[in-house]
């Protein structure tokens, strides 16, 4: 039986999807072997490639040492969401259906505001939380991370908006709804795709952010996972099996939300329709 030529390409393509995706969790799974593995395994050479005398004292150890960080980043990442959605929806909703003068200068500079580097943001909010004692606050570094989402999350908002079938506005201005009954009513609601993926990526953001919470610290007593992990690091740099616990349990939220919302990201960055 002589093999297709299509099919042929189809099982290369499946072996090289698989090779190169076994190559891209290799660095998952390693962390998650490390994080099992007992301190004295890890001496071995070659070090075990399955923690068959596995210990969970890494584990033990994040659950008394990391849960204030992940508490303070589990409100960051919330906090952001919510401030990202309420300022983008209405800003998407106002550029894409109410087509405000001057929304083409105000697209370019979202775009622009994009590209500027991290790191020159954070120093600015350093010179302005300074002079406002709010360094090393919650509500600060939730403002911080807010400026990264909020740009993405009115252009895609507006993306989405622009593709919403015109009856849909028709109808509610046949009812006598205003702009912001229409919004609330019937935009908002179907636009649930959109909301999802810009509420997904405003947390991982603000879950994964490390330059605002390093440069916006200033000694406070609440800090994210991200500077709970680096300082871990430098104060137990032998103890690997609960530095690794420590990622494994930093990664495991955000690795949840991404598989539980996948097929709404998925309608959400190619947004441009409808269909219900």
């Amino acid at each position: 039986m002589t093999t297709s030529p299509s099919a042929y390409r189809g099982t290369l393509r499946t072996i090289t999807g698989l090779v190169l995706t076994a190559v891209m969790l290799f660095p998952v799974y390693w962390m998650v072997n490390v994080s099992l593995t007992r301190t004295s395994d890890m001496r071995r050479d070659p070090p075990p490639v399955f923690p068959v005398n596995g210990t969970l004292s890494g584990y033990r150890a994040v659950l008394h040492d990391q849960m204030p960080y992940l508490g303070t980043s589990l409100v960051l990442g919330l906090g952001t969401v919510a401030l990202t959605l309420a300022l983008s929806a209405p800003a998407g909703y106002a550029l894409a259906i109410l087509s405000p003068r001057g929304r083409a200068g105000l697209g370019f500079a979202l775009l622009m505001a994009q590209m500027i580097p991290g790191v020159i943001m954070a120093t600015g909010f350093y010179a302005i939380y300074l002079n406002m004692g709010a360094l090393g606050t919650v509500p600060g570094l939730i403002v911080a991370d807010s400026t990264i989402a909020v740009p993405f999350g009115v252009l895609l908002f507006t993306t989405f908006m622009r593709g919403l079938p015109e009856e849909l506005l028709h109808a509610a201005k046949m009812d006598g709804a205003g702009s912001l009954r229409t919004f609330w009513s019937i935009i908002l609601p179907v636009s649930r795709n959109a909301t999802v993926t810009v509420a997904l990526f405003s947390f991982l953001w603000a879950w994964s952010d490390f330059i605002f919470a390093a440069t916006l610290d200033g000694g406070g007593p609440h800090q994210p996972i991200t500077l709970g992990i680096y300082r871990y690091i430098g104060n137990n740099n032998q103890e690997w099996n609960s530095i690794m616990a420590t990622a494994v349990v930093a990664s495991a939220p955000t690795a949840l939300l991404l598989v539980l919302a996948q097929r709404y990201v998925a309608a959400g960055v190619t947004a441009g329709s409808v269909k219900e």
